[in-house]
């Protein structure tokens, strides 16, 4: 059986805060990914959602070597990304890369285009001026600019060409796996579908894997094969687009997928009242003690594993 792209197992990474007693004492910790596991397919977009704070961005840092993990693994192509057998920050930024959310300030405003994507090159050993050009001329193409547009520096573009340079720079290593973080949540509106209509076309003509994380359900809805919703650090459904879309079970996804603006809305005002009626009330935050005096570990109320509900559609259950 063929190992998948990329497989994440167990994943926990916590971070220290505020608190305690003397000299650290009593310290606590936040359990900001608190055993995440899931897989990616080559040629598949997993799309990551879930509030502010839940862990997604976290998950997504992890995987691109930019947050050490405290446990799991995360392998790609069957190898250990992550931990002492896992390779150097070189050979990991040549499988996976990453498209920014904001592409003026991911770029930077005194390199031109062409230094941009030349330093990766030559920073990966292609030192000779012809492979330089060529790889950038294509790559400028493949995202809808010119080999003429090169020259020119941020400041020159508008906020569409901008992150079409942020996608050539992610895309000229020739990875198999972009992270793409809220990709189009700073463009404009009447700019948005381009760059998703972009995104998929260059999913297709280059055999692209996407790890999307993202606020807006909509995008999630038109990109995603499939879907992990994240709640506190902890996945809690994960299915394909149709069935997190269409049948959502845990009443997290069930709000997320209800407050999504309804069209119709302005229409009919009582049918976006009735989207979230009679949805039973999330359990709340607490603190959770690992046996100390002090509580140590914000999370959420223990739940069993994920439960095959459907094919391919899983849900956390809490526990009674």
């Amino acid at each position: 059986m063929t190992a998948p792209l990329l497989q994440v197992d167990d994943l926990h990474v916590r971070f220290p805060i505020s608190g305690g007693g003397f000299f650290g004492a009593g310290k606590r910790m936040l359990h900001a990914v608190n055993g995440v596991s899931f897989t990616l397919e080559k040629g598949e977009c997993l799309s990551i959602v879930g509030e502010s704070g839940c862990g997604k961005s976290t998950t997504a840092l992890s995987i691109l070597g930019l947050q050490e993990p405290m446990e799991g693994t995360i392998r790609y192509r069957g190898q250990p990304l992550s931990g002492p057998g896992g390779p150097g920050r070189m050979q990991r930024a040549k499988a996976v890369q990453m498209v920014f959310q904001d592409p003026y300030a991911s770029l930077n405003p005194r390199q031109s285009v062409r230094t941009s994507l030349a330093a990766p090159l030559r920073l990966h050993g292609i030192t000779a001026s012809s492979e330089i050009e060529g790889r950038i001329e294509a790559m400028l193409k493949n995202v809808g600019l010119t080999p003429e547009q090169a020259s020119r520096y941020p400041h020159e573009f508008s906020g569409g060409q901008r992150q079409r340079v942020g996608i050539a720079r992610a895309l000229i290593l020739e990875p198999e796996i972009v992270v793409l973080d809220e990709p189009v949540s700073a463009l404009d509106v009447s700019i948005r579908a381009q760059i998703i209509n972009l995104l998929l076309d260059l999913q297709e003509k280059l055999g692209l894997s996407y790890l999307m994380i993202s606020h807006d359900l909509s995008v999630v809805e038109h990109m995603s094969d499939r879907v992990l919703v994240m709640y506190f650090g902890q996945v809690v459904e994960e299915g394909g687009w149709r069935e997190i879309f269409e049948a959502p079970t845990h009443p997290y996804t069930r709000r997320l997928i209800a407050a999504i603006p309804d069209p119709d809305a302005a229409l009919n005002p009582s049918a976006a009242e009735d989207r979230s009626a009679d949805m039973p009330p999330l359990a709340g935050h607490r603190f959770v003690s690992d046996g100390s005096t002090a509580p140590d570990v914000f999370t959420v109320p223990a739940a069993s594993e994920l439960v095959e509900i459907a094919p391919r559609h899983r849900v956390r259950l809490a526990r009674a």
